[in-house]
């Protein structure tokens, strides 16, 4: 009996190691997501034009695909006045406060961008962009932001600094 004990203890301590684990699946080094962002008229360099779109809110995930030179963006918006409607949205390459130009198109336009209804809208969409662009934005994510344009404030309605 003595010779059975020892092998199936052996054997149980081994299937105990064998269990499911509770930890969290790590991100794949070539995928950075930032997000979410905190998408704010107020943070518009300059200020926003027509200021009846001021109380809209809204969050952008970005996630950057560093093996394909992808970016999808998951945007979700609300608090917009009846009649907004969006007309372009992409990266630019500059710091909070500072207005910059385009960096990375997301190709929208007014016929492309979902309606505002009810005063929120939800979109998400890949681009492709260069090897070089997405080495800038992971080398200095603060230094980039992403923003939103309405017809309304066609400077550009929101905006948030990657992180």
């Amino acid at each position: 009996m003595k010779r059975l004990a020892i092998p199936v203890a052996i054997l149980a301590i081994g299937l105990a190691g064998c269990g499911s684990s509770n930890s969290t699946p790590t991100t794949p080094s070539n995928i950075t997501v930032f997000g979410p962002i905190t998408l704010l008229p107020s943070n518009e360099v300059p200020p926003i034009a027509d200021s009846s779109e001021s109380g809209a809110r809204g969050t952008a995930t970005i996630t950057v695909h560093k093996d394909t030179n992808a970016i999808d963006f998951a945007v979700s918006v609300n608090n917009f006045p009846a009649g907004s409607a969006f007309n372009n949205a992409h990266i630019h390459n500059g710091a909070a406060g500072v207005q910059a130009g385009v960096f990375v198109p997301t190709g929208l336009t007014t016929a492309t961008f979902p309606p505002i209804t009810n005063g929120a809208a939800t979109f998400s969409l890949t681009v492709t962009t260069t090897a070089d662009n997405v080495t800038q934005i992971l080398a200095n994510p603060a230094g980039f932001y992403f923003n939103l344009h309405t017809v309304k404030n066609g400077g550009g309605v929101m905006r948030g600094q990657l992180k």
